[in-house]
């Protein structure tokens, strides 16, 4: 492994020159300090690897070793010490510390272990790299959405993904899209290029939960035939997403509290604290208030998770997005399945504006995926989505007769200032679904408010 560079870090200069001279001649851009200040200055250039020596003029190696790990954790440390003994190898290890080389130096080995530690650098950036490209589709911008609502969660969003890793709970009804908020928070963040891993807190019984989450030593249970690293292990430095934590069981909520008070935990059957940097993101669609006065929600945890929170309203309170999901929607399916559909029609936006959504962005998701692979190639249209958006009667239900013209008439500016009053007033002021009420679009609404001036001072 040649060509790459190389920081020598011992105050002894003999050493420090024989080391420096087999890595160039090796191939190697190589760097010398003697300090700890002079270390850092150097590292800060940029190199791929730090051979460190344990003890310094102007300070701890260890110490160095830390402030090294801070400006870039994909740089790779080998500790060179004089002393063989077990507690400097852990202390290394701890500090994390790649490899570690006693003096005095067998050269050939020294060698060896600093090409293996170079192709670990190489690996870990080439992963970095392609981390940050999977990233891409997850940024504020992919949150579809121009309603208020979405521009709130979109800020608040922004700053959430610059906080150094402070809990999120992230509420909504299911199908609200919940999961791609917990995906911008950590591609937005300097998590970015570390793991975003996820559960789903019901999905698995309590035993397999904890195993996953926590991890199993060897010999734990039945099954256990080796040592398995849970989530929260292998998401280090990066983010856990427990989707509908509402359903976790209070032994685990327990354990979950543990691990965010104090960032360690137990694997199950292990004896040893884990220690470790990971972003908590939770989910739930359940009214956790509910919860706690039932006594399936231990309030402790509940507010440990609720440091940050984010509600994500559901599709039928953000009617004015329809269009633009739907949009979003058909532009990625045709692109998918190579079909020449480039939008809606007028009328089959009215068609899909009018419906309540009860499954939410994932109902709506589906039901456009559906229409892009079944119809024709063209603009889709109303019975592209059969009958989405049109009132079914219930059966035996009397049909409500249109509107009668009393003998002595009206005013028909009255009445349609009553209507617009009356459906301002059944939406609890939400002109987009006050809109639906009336059969109306949103701009034709907002017209009619100014009009009657309706709108709230």
């Amino acid at each position: 492994m040649a060509g790459r560079r190389v920081l020598v870090v011992d105050d002894e200069a003999l050493i420090r020159w024989s080391l420096v001279e087999r890595l160039r001649s090796d191939g190697h851009e190589v760097l010398e300090a003697g300090s700890v200040a002079e270390t850092l200055e150097q590292a800060d250039h940029g190199v791929d690897l730090v051979l460190l020596d344990y003890q310094l003029p102007d300070g701890d190696g260890l110490e160095a070793l830390r402030r090294l790990r801070e400006m870039d954790p994909d740089m790779l440390v080998m500790m060179l010490t004089a002393h063989k003994g077990i507690e400097t190898v852990v202390e290394s290890v701890k500090g994390g510390a790649f490899d570690y080389a006693t003096k005095p130096f067998d050269l050939d080995d020294v060698a060896l272990r600093v090409d293996r530690a170079l192709e670990t650098t190489r690996l870990r950036r080439e992963l970095r790299t392609l981390r940050t490209g999977l990233a891409r589709p997850f940024s504020p911008a992919s949150v579809i959405g121009e309603s208020e609502p979405m521009q709130r969660i979109k800020t608040l969003v922004r700053k959430v993904a610059t906080s150094p890793g402070s809990t999120v709970l992230i509420t909504g009804e299911s199908g609200t899209g919940k999961d791609l908020i917990a995906k911008v928070i950590h591609y937005s963040s300097n998590r970015a290029a570390r793991p975003f891993l996820n559960i789903t807190c019901s999905a698995l019984p309590e035993t397999l939960l904890e195993s996953e989450l926590f991890g199993h030593e060897r010999g734990a249970f039945t099954d256990a035939r080796q040592q398995k690293r849970g989530l929260l292990e292998q998401a280090d430095d990066g983010t856990v997403f427990l989707d509908e934590i509402g359903e976790m069981t209070p032994a685990l909520q327990a354990k979950l509290l543990r691990f965010l008070e104090e960032k360690t935990f137990r694997r199950v059957g292990g004896m040893a604290d884990v220690h470790v940097d990971v972003r908590v993101v939770a989910a739930t669609n359940r009214q956790l208030e509910e919860a706690l006065r039932s006594g399936k929600f231990r309030d402790d945890l509940y507010y440990r998770l609720n440091v940050l929170r984010i509600e994500v309203p559901p599709l039928r309170e953000r009617g004015e997005d329809v269009a633009l999901l739907a949009q979003h929607f058909v532009e990625s399916f045709a692109k998918e399945f190579k079909r020449r559909v480039p939008g809606l029609s007028a009328e089959a936006v009215r068609r899909l504006e009018t419906h309540g959504w009860p499954g939410n962005v994932r109902e709506l998701r589906n039901l456009v995926e559906r229409a892009v692979l079944l119809t024709e190639d063209g603009t889709l249209q109303p019975a592209d989505f059969g009958t989405i958006g049109t009132p079914i009667p219930t059966p035996g239900a009397e049909v409500e007769t249109p509107f009668t013209l009393p003998p002595q008439g009206v005013n028909l500016e009255d009445v349609e200032r009553s209507l617009v009053e009356q459906a301002l007033e059944r939406s609890g002021g939400n002109q987009t679904r006050a809109a639906t009420l009336l059969g109306l679009h949103r701009d034709q609404i907002r017209y009619r408010i100014e009009k009657f001036g309706l709108a709230k001072k």
